[in-house]
């Protein structure tokens, strides 16, 4: 327009005398942007955790916390449960370090007995592959193992006897290891119990020394159904 005089703040045709403005434009750290995501990045991680893990939990809870009126277990609830240990020395009978991770993935029934397996450990492994098989379309769900607590060699016959049919996975460890990880009742040893563990490696319950075979198979069946939905059959 004809007599007005239009200029941009601070340009050369601003009016003598007057203050320039500028704008600083302030950058975060890399540091603090580097914190920042590795903070979010974690929180990520930690909530796809929680998610995955939810449905164990709930079975859990469900299981053992809310609890029908009358109902009981057989064996008893390790509290809290105990996960295998990841540096538990373990070796297969030809001698071979075996990765304690190859325990997960199934639940498992874990007979301990020294490699010349006395009566009492005949009689749970007799146990251990009758409960298997009595588990109809369920069966695939539990292993059977065998943790020989001793350098002695195992008896060719006992050894082709849980070789046949469904295989039980027999291990060798240390005792002492294997006590950072299953232990006896008070006043019991290691070898008179059975122990169940379930698919992410955590011992959760020992059964009582000489197991009534009928409660037992009650207690692994309401550990199935309990974690129907998020355990598969096979590792």
């Amino acid at each position: 327009m004809s007599g007005s005089n239009s200029s941009a703040p601070g340009s050369s045709d601003a009016p003598e005398g007057a203050a320039g403005l500028s704008f600083t434009v302030h950058s975060m750290p890399v540091a603090a942007l580097d914190e920042r995501r590795t903070k979010h990045g974690r929180l990520k991680m930690l909530l796809v955790l929680l998610v995955c893990a939810a449905p164990v939990i709930a079975s859990y809870f469900t299981y053992f916390v809310i609890r029908p009126e009358g109902r009981t277990n057989y064996s008893e609830l390790v509290q809290p449960l105990r996960p295998v240990p990841a540096e538990l020395p373990l070796a297969n009978l030809q001698g071979q370090a075996v990765s304690p991770s190859s325990l997960k993935g199934q639940w498992l029934l874990v007979v301990v007995a020294g490699a010349a397996c006395n009566e009492r450990c005949e009689k749970n492994l007799w146990l251990q592959r009758q409960l298997r098989e009595s588990l109809g379309r369920e069966s695939a769900r539990l292993d059977k193992v065998w943790l020989i607590t001793d350098g002695v060699a195992a008896r060719p016959e006992t050894v082709q006897a849980v070789t046949t049919g469904v295989p039980v996975t027999v291990l060798r460890v240390p005792p002492e290891a294997l006590a950072a990880w299953l232990q006896p009742a008070t006043g019991h040893s290691l070898d008179e119990h059975m122990y169940i563990v379930d698919p992410m490696g955590n011992w959760m319950m020992r059964v009582p020394p000489q197991p009534d075979a009928a409660k037992l198979k009650s207690d692994i069946l309401k550990l199935l159904r309990a974690s129907a939905s998020w355990d598969q059959a096979g590792r």
